[in-house]
């Protein structure tokens, strides 16, 4: 197995608008869709779009939206036989406003009220082989079982949402920590009177594994050797960020996997997850291996930050 996935499934409903009403006013629709979410739902389908052999370890509800959301990974070509079926539950789903012009979305997601993900002997068994492990938000409680039951060349993934219980566990498990640039806002890490790549450098100390950060249209960020690197968004078409995060860990995922040094790695990850806001609801878009590495080759990281 290239890449274990463990996390989120959901079914997403997704409204495409000119603009977003304010509140108590209304908008006309421009077209709607449905399309399977969740961070470690679609991350598995970006990791199976890139040619990668994965699989995923998730729960979805015994309803309608579950059998959508399972028949969508196995439309990609996802290894589903971890995924449980939880008989009387209820998938979680997501609404999602995309503004046409911008690309922008506006998410009110509904938290799942299924049972937290159990790894079983099955599932360790996996684990044990699997060449990277990436763990979404929902699984942060998990990070000592799988450091433990990881083989010793497995490379443990993380990607962080925000602050919450367990995470400081998984600061010091994860071989790659990889939070959004909101998290360095979080009151809990006290980073409010740093400027941005301060504040990237100070979180560095405080984790074990590698960091890296991503800031949406401006790329993503790394120490390495002692400086803060930088790779670029490539500029191509977009129309949608759904799931452009959820893209970038399972590419990033994949490129650990198949060996990569860092710099290609976070280059291969910044591409395909801008590639894959070319369509519409975080897969539709999505490349396939030989058009991201092409772009991959278009990008060069760039030192943006050499601390004294």
């Amino acid at each position: 197995m290239d890449v274990l996935v463990i996390g989120r499934n959901c079914l997403d409903y997704i409204a495409v608008v000119e603009k977003l009403p304010a509140e108590d006013e209304k908008a006309p629709l421009t077209f709607r869709l449905v399309e399977g979410g969740g961070q470690g739902g679609t991350a598995a389908c970006c990791v199976a779009r890139l040619q990668g052999r994965v699989a995923l370890i998730g729960k979805i509800g015994g309803d309608e939206e579950g059998a959508l959301c399972l028949d969508r990974l196995d439309a990609f070509g996802v290894d589903t036989r971890f995924v449980e079926i939880v008989e009387g539950g209820r998938t979680p789903v997501a609404y999602l406003f995309v503004t046409r012009k911008s690309g922008s979305r506006t998410i009110i997601y509904e938290p799942s009220q299924l049972p937290k993900i159990e790894l079983a002997r099955e599932h360790l068994a996996t684990l044990s082989t699997a060449q990277t492990v990436l763990l979404d938000p929902e699984t942060t409680y998990l990070a000592a079982i799988v450091k433990k039951n990881a083989g010793p060349k497995t490379r443990i993934i993380y990607d962080c949402e925000r602050w919450k219980q367990g995470i400081e566990q998984m600061m010091r498990l994860a071989d790659y920590f990889i939070p959004s640039a909101a998290f360095l806002e979080s009151a809990s890490l006290g980073y409010g009177h740093m400027d941005f790549c301060q504040k990237v450098l100070q979180l560095k100390k405080e984790i074990k594994g590698q960091l890296i950060v991503t800031r949406g249209k401006e790329g993503a960020f790394y120490p390495h050797n002692g400086s803060l690197y930088r790779v670029p968004a490539p500029k191509v078409p977009a129309i949608d960020t759904i799931g452009a995060g959820d893209n970038f860990h399972g590419a990033f995922a994949l490129a650990v996997s198949l060996g990569f040094d860092l710099h290609r790695a976070v280059r291969f990850a910044v591409a395909t997850a801008s590639l894959s806001c070319g369509g519409y609801g975080g897969r539709q878009g999505l490349p396939n291996k030989t058009q991201a590495l092409a772009v991959t080759a278009q990008i060069k990281e760039e030192i943006v930050c050499t601390p004294r």
